[in-house]
């Protein structure tokens, strides 16, 4: 006799055991439809907080301390997925919270940031920035990116795809990590300890590590003048990598070919700063990533995470707090 589904079970009557309820998923500041039906895709169901709350997504900018009432209100939580790569806002919280999971948007966004951060590095070094402010017709100027020596700070997802651009420009990159397991694509990986030996020969430097308390000031007064003043500084990371104040005085006094800051410190950059004025000088507004493109971007890890916490498995994009990122 063929067994029929009772209509008041959830269990498929073909099912060998019970179903796994769908992990309760709340979206906060509030739910977008594209991160809902990621959540839905990934097998988990969209709620507001409630004791039944398994995991959290983060859509946009959450208050530290309001995410801390959350956590403290609702014991049941058990991951969090933050919006963004970098985790310094709610460091105190995950070091607090370490029983939970935490994930991030690392590795998720390495494509319009690499984009971008090439982008930065072609404009700088072909002069983009005087050309756009000239007023009359100028003198040609500029220099080929092609077979130059870059350094390259960092080796996440965002220094993944930098490498990866680059390679079609050039062969004679370092990179620089915490530790010095070899880079695939990199002409030589060094930690932090190579970085003075690495400057002193740079034609660029790319800057797209994580914000930590080790590479705050990174690029400091004394890094800057190993430095040859042929060379090209670009941010695409965090304001406070660099030493603004050293900055400023190393491109005006001629020092530094050229800088290109998708990021500053303080930020926004005030009006008046010198930096506005310096020829030399490229900033854009922290546009490295629009909107636009992180949405569908974040969505997909969302998905997948939800997939893998349904399943019991490990999260694409965990946070290492002691590692910063």
């Amino acid at each position: 006799m063929a067994r029929h589904a009772d209509p008041f079970n959830p269990t498929p009557a073909s099912a060998s055991g019970p179903v796994v309820p769908a992990p309760s998923i709340a979206i906060l500041p509030a739910p977008t439809d594209d991160l809902a039906a990621a959540v839905t895709g990934g097998g988990g169901v969209v709620e507001p907080l409630s004791d039944t709350t398994v995991g959290v997504v983060l859509a946009d900018a959450v208050g530290a301390a309001e995410l801390e009432k959350v956590l403290d209100e609702h014991p049941g939580i058990r991951w969090l997925q933050l919006y963004l790569a970098g985790v310094d806002q709610y460091e105190h919280l995950i070091r607090a919270n370490r029983a939970r999971e935490w994930t991030s948007g690392k590795g998720a966004f390495g494509q319009p940031v690499g984009e971008f951060a090439l982008t930065l590095t072609l404009a700088i070094m072909r002069g983009i920035p005087v050309f756009a402010r000239a007023e009359r017709w100028g003198p040609p100027r500029g220099t080929s990116l092609h077979g130059r020596n870059v350094v390259l700070v960092g080796a996440g997802g965002v220094g993944s795809e930098i490498l990866r651009l680059l390679q079609a420009f050039t062969d004679h990159v370092t990179v620089v990590r915490a530790h010095n397991r070899p880079v695939p694509g990199a002409e030589r990986t060094v930690t932090d300890d190579g970085l003075d030996e690495a400057l002193a020969d740079a034609d660029v430097v790319i800057l797209a590590a994580a914000m930590t308390g080790g590479t705050e000031h990174l690029i400091d007064a004394r890094r800057l003048a190993l430095l040859r003043p042929e060379a090209f500084l670009v941010n695409i990371s965090r304001g406070p990598m660099v030493d603004t104040e050293a900055l400023v005085t190393a491109l005006a006094g001629g020092k530094l070919a050229g800088a290109a800051l998708d990021v500053t410190d303080p930020q926004p950059l005030p009006e008046g700063h010198p930096l506005w004025a310096e020829p030399r000088a490229l900033i854009t507004p922290h546009t490295a990533e629009t909107p636009d493109m992180v949405a569908p971007l974040l969505a997909a890890r969302v998905q997948e995470n939800v997939r893998r916490f349904s399943a019991g498995q490990p999260l694409d994009g965990k946070v290492d707090v002691d590692e910063g990122y």
